[in-house]
């Protein structure tokens, strides 16, 4: 398989500062996007931290040399347990920076990590940034917001109406930094020819309705101008917090593929 994938970030309309922080590597097939917390200069501390730790494990665990921080599970394949040991090492990181530093003091940030492997797509995630798969005209998140309305959903708490319009719809359950050890959601997926895959902040989410996500995905052919068509939405929308998108698109390498190319 082959793919092709663009990044983006924007600081929005109401914010100041970016405390967003992303990666995407084609080659490495590593994508990750960060969403600082902690106000001041600390939340872009974090996202930046997270960001590169996780990135830097990844590459030394091509070698063989990275050290383990935790039990793997053995339902899950070696690829997605490194992607959950690098957010461990983010993690910890993080933690004792703000530990020792009080400008620091309690920063966090959120994280969605995915690598492909192949045809296998590993994710991890914490926090309320989000993973979207597109397949056949249909959005699937495969990702549950680690948030206190996502709580409150699934309690029967509140409908999914006023989830969106909550005004806690940004007070996160879980992230990283806060704790010596964080609790990692972990999940993998076989993908084919044709999926497209979405990474992003809540600073979409939250300004830009699934169903806008989704047709946008499905009629535009570049993953940079997806991009930059979902972040403008939702700055157009309000742009009430950062924005962070990475759109990647799964190619065939094989002659169907070339051939459709040819006859476009």
């Amino acid at each position: 398989m082959k793919l092709i994938a663009y990044g983006k970030t924007d600081v929005g309309v109401e914010r100041n500062k970016n405390e967003d922080y992303f990666f995407s590597d084609e080659d490495a097939g590593l994508f990750i996007v960060a969403d600082g917390i902690g106000g001041h200069a600390a939340g872009e501390v974090a996202s930046k931290m997270a960001v590169e730790v996780i990135r830097d494990y990844m590459k030394v665990s091509m070698t063989g040399k990275e050290q383990v921080t935790g039990e793997r599970n053995p339902q899950l394949s070696e690829e997605t347990n490194r992607v959950a040991d690098g957010i461990r090492y983010a993690n910890q990181s993080i933690y004792k920076a703000s530990q020792s530093h009080a400008a620091l003091h309690k920063m966090g940030t959120t994280v969605a990590a995915a690598l492909i492997t192949g045809n296998k797509l590993s994710i991890a995630h914490v926090g309320d940034s989000r993973v979207y798969l597109v397949r056949e005209h249909e959005l699937f998140p495969l990702t549950d917001d680690h948030s206190v309305v996502s709580e409150q959903l699934k309690q029967g708490l509140i409908t999914k109406e006023e989830a969106k319009i909550s005004h806690i719809g940004n007070v996160i359950t879980r992230a990283l930094g806060y704790e010596k050890t964080v609790d990692i959601d972990l999940n993998e997926f076989d993908i084919m020819e044709g999926d497209r895959i979405v990474l992003c902040t809540d600073g979409l989410t939250r300004m830009v309705p699934d169903d806008f996500i989704l047709s946008t995905i499905i009629s535009v052919d570049k993953p940079e101008e997806a991009c930059t068509i979902l972040i403008d939405t939702a700055c157009a929308n309000g742009g009430k917090d950062n924005v962070t998108v990475i759109v990647i698109y799964i190619l065939h390498d094989g002659w169907v593929s070339k051939l459709k190319e040819y006859f476009r």
